[in-house]
């Protein structure tokens, strides 16, 4: 018989719901636990207690602490929810969001995960990456940025935008044969920047390939274990999990970007005065000619 001061089991169709909301009442060890299972339910499903501790960096009886922090006697009984859970068929637009939820409810449950989202990308971002990536970037010749399909088109070109306003050199390119072209101009003083959340088109692995062989550094913003990830000397890994409606979701759209953000404020912070002017300048120009006048939220004033 459960005793009477056992947490409350959530109901089946709010148990990943209650996992993402419960963080300000668990251990850091036990938030890692939870995150690692709403990246991957399907691996939380599959996985033993010990697996499942390494995947989340806790030990083995942190999973167990987990599960009783739920309403679970243990790891076997939470699996059985968790498995009706999924077999639920939730709604195929999005995983918190279940049939008959009105427009508060779907929108606090996008809102949250977005959130989760993004809180959780900072534990699989190795910060020496991001050092390396930031000072090879801001000390490059040129920085090429390439993407394949709309979202990796859109995050390249806005990637190239931002370099620009620090006054860098480079292009976005997403036709194949554009991308061959500026990876076989590359040199060791530049710097290509890869952006594919699925990181295994062909095309772009090609130019990459290229890029590579002339000496250019790669660093790529993609999903870890791709064989774009397996390509670069940098990778910023996009861990989300898997969105039910579209191939490359709102999750991974955020992540990149908040990537390109990172990068970004970290290169124009290591070139510098120059770049302060820069920006200053665009700044300048965009006030007097169109619309763009509002300051940068990080960047120290020239």
């Amino acid at each position: 018989m459960r005793s009477p001061r056992s947490p409350a089991r959530p109901p089946v169709s709010d148990l990943l719901v209650a996992m993402r909301e419960s963080s300000g009442s668990l251990s850091q060890a036990q938030r890692q636990v939870a995150a690692a299972m709403l990246d991957d339910p399907e691996f939380a499903l599959r996985a033993n207690v010990d697996a499942l501790a390494q995947r989340a960096r806790v030990s083995p009886p942190t999973i167990t602490r987990f599960c009783r922090s739920l309403g679970y006697s243990g790891l076997r009984e939470f699996k059985l929810r968790l498995a009706q859970t999924l077999a639920l068929g939730k709604s195929t637009l999005h995983r918190a969001v279940k049939r008959g939820d009105d427009m508060q409810a779907v929108t606090h449950k996008v809102l949250q995960d977005a959130v989760s989202a993004l809180s959780n990308l900072e534990r699989h971002v190795v910060p020496e990456d991001l050092e390396h990536a930031a000072t090879r970037i801001a000390r490059a010749r040129r920085v090429d940025c390439y993407g394949v399909g709309n979202v990796s088109m859109f995050m390249a070109s806005d990637a190239q935008a931002r370099f620009a306003r620090l006054g860098m050199n480079g292009g976005a390119y997403f036709d194949a044969h554009l991308q061959l072209i500026s990876a076989a101009t590359m040199t060791r003083r530049d710097v290509v920047l890869a952006i594919s959340y699925v990181g295994r088109m062909r095309s772009l692995l090609q130019a990459v390939a290229v890029a590579r062989e002339q000496g250019a550094m790669v660093v790529a913003i993609t999903q870890p274990r791709t064989p774009l990830a397996a390509m670069a000397d940098v990778v910023l890994p996009v861990v989300v999990p898997v969105d039910r409606g579209m191939r490359v979701g709102t999750e991974a759209y955020l992540a990149q970007l908040t990537y390109l953000e990172i990068l970004m404020v970290g290169v124009g912070l290591r070139r510098g005065p120059a770049s302060f002017r820069q920006l200053k300048r665009v700044r300048q120009v965009l006030k007097e000619r169109g619309s763009d006048s509002e300051p940068h939220p990080v960047m120290p004033s020239a």
